[in-house]
């Protein structure tokens, strides 16, 4: 008995992603179609996927996360999506999960991953991270990004969801510099998700936030168990929420000298 396999689209955005997306264009071969939204890399990632014969890639200005996946998903001509970031590579077992469960006669239209994070090329066993997931493979016509999110996006799904057995790799930390400025690019994206929500800075948040965050998963997240990398992520964490309370605040400054001015 014959049947039609059904078809895949592979989504990523980037921005000066080498050393990252090579590994993750290469676990998605698989899919029908692999479509890139780049947001103007500097770094030779454009140029690479320019030249990979299986990769549609599209430029396209960054306003925020959730505006950029929304464009990408957009461009996907297959109802069934695999959306990934930049640093997670799909291994084999996972790659026959994704491609069985799309094929299966499925009353879920949207899948968790859950994620095995790696600090360059070694496990993150904990660190708040262990309990970790995402929805990464979902039916376009049944699910959207929420407009009210512009970081750590979320999607709205019109339908059950479920779980896939086989973890997403995670390459989350390539060195210092690179991992603390991913964090404090999301503190800023943060803070003005909170400024867009009218929320106030205040002192308190600013110290004792970045305070709890360290502990939280350095202590009861069982950072400490990680050793040394435990250490760093957790600082690196902690230093995203500072970095999110210091730019409200001057996002606040902005404003009401902007309103001043205009005064009559």
């Amino acid at each position: 008995m014959s049947y039609q396999k059904k078809k895949i689209s592979a989504l990523i955005i980037a921005f000066n992603e080498m050393g990252y997306i090579e590994k993750c264009i290469e676990s998605v071969t698989f899919a029908d179609e692999i479509i890139v939204v780049d947001s103007y890399s500097t770094d030779g990632t454009y140029e690479y996927l320019q030249n990979h014969p299986k990769v549609k890639v599209i430029q396209h200005p960054f306003a925020n996360f959730t505006a950029q996946k929304s464009f990408a998903l957009k461009q996907a001509a297959n109802d069934w999506v695999l959306f990934l970031d930049a640093d997670e590579v799909v291994s084999q077992k996972l790659q026959e999960e994704i491609v069985a469960t799309v094929n299966s006669d499925t009353e879920f239209v949207a899948y968790w991953f859950y994620r095995k994070f790696m600090f360059q090329n070694s496990v993150l066993n904990f660190s708040g991270w262990q309990t970790d997931k995402n929805y990464r493979l979902f039916r376009k016509s049944k699910a959207k990004f929420s407009d009210k999110k512009i970081v750590h996006e979320t999607l709205n799904v019109d339908g059950a969801s479920g779980i896939l057995k086989e973890k997403l790799t995670h390459y989350c930390y390539k060195n210092y510099e690179d991992y603390k400025s991913k964090m404090l690019k999301y503190g800023r994206l943060k803070a003005k998700e909170a400024f867009y929500r009218e929320k106030r800075f205040n002192y308190f948040s600013l110290v004792f936030k970045p305070v709890w965050k360290f502990f939280h998963h350095y202590v009861l997240r069982l950072g400490i168990l990680d050793g040394k990398k435990g250490i760093t992520i957790s600082y690196l964490n902690a230093l995203g929420d500072y970095e999110r309370y210091r730019e409200l605040k001057k996002l606040e400054k902005k404003n009401e000298l902007a309103y001043y001015l205009v005064m009559p």
